[in-house]
């Protein structure tokens, strides 16, 4: 497989990225919808960069490429709700209903994953090939390996944020939510979306409503995965 030229380095470091999620973690409320997904998602970037340290990715500069320009695009979320800007699509559900308090910590967590994962993905992999100058292609062992990473991640969630086997009965809507969304099947969809869009680099228009259609989808899933749960479910 060939290897990304590296002729335009990442517009901010790891370390940069790991440190504003950090701040980010010390200055939300605990059970605040943003900052359950925050930690969540510190702690992939954190495995991330311990991942780059130790020789984990065959191209440690294009992994850490990519993991900046996929942290970017959460961060300028923040960023835009921070200024009262609309945030994109897929992560107006989650900023809407950060403090409800009938939508439970791990449906902020899926919502937040289902946001990157759905949406800001597959445009950070076209931003890393632009930047670096190579094909989607030069990056499928660092995005299946940070891809191996999310699913580790995603599990360790599940596994922290779902009630016990007594209380998640069948009958409970959260067992209905989790079984409507797997991060192996979003993930899948990235990648596929990522090869489209860089497919459509050169048809602007078409790729711009290609890159909405995403948007839009990953939002429509994330309200979904965010419906309140009445109070006799909790």
């Amino acid at each position: 497989m060939a290897h990304c030229e590296h002729h335009a380095p990442a517009a901010e470091s790891v370390d940069t990225v790991i440190s504003r999620m950090r701040a980010l973690d010390g200055a939300l409320p605990a059970r605040d919808g943003i900052a359950v997904f925050n930690r969540v998602y510190l702690a992939v970037t954190e495995a991330v960069g311990r991942g780059i340290g130790t020789g984990r990715f065959p191209d440690a500069r294009a992994a850490s490429a990519l993991d900046v320009r996929f942290a970017e695009r959460y961060l300028a979320a923040v960023d835009a709700a921070g200024r009262d800007d609309p945030p994109p699509a897929c992560w107006r559900p989650l900023f809407q209903f950060r403090r409800h308090p009938q939508v439970r910590p791990l449906q902020f967590a899926l919502a937040g994953v289902n946001a990157h994962i759905g949406h800001d993905l597959a445009l950070a992999v076209v931003d890393t090939c632009r930047a670096l100058g190579c094909e989607p292609a030069d990056l499928e062992d660092e995005f299946e390996r940070v891809g191996d990473l999310l699913v580790t991640l995603e599990e360790r969630v599940r596994e922290e944020l779902t009630p016990g086997p007594d209380l998640l009965r069948i009958a409970d809507p959260l067992a209905h939510l989790l079984g409507c969304w797997s991060l192996e099947r979003a993930r899948d969809g990235a990648w596929a979306a990522a090869r489209a869009l860089w497919a459509l680099r050169r048809l602007p228009e078409l790729a711009g409503e290609f890159a909405d259609r995403l948007d839009t989808a990953a939002g429509f899933a994330g309200r979904l995965l965010l419906t309140p749960l009445p109070a006799w479910a909790r």
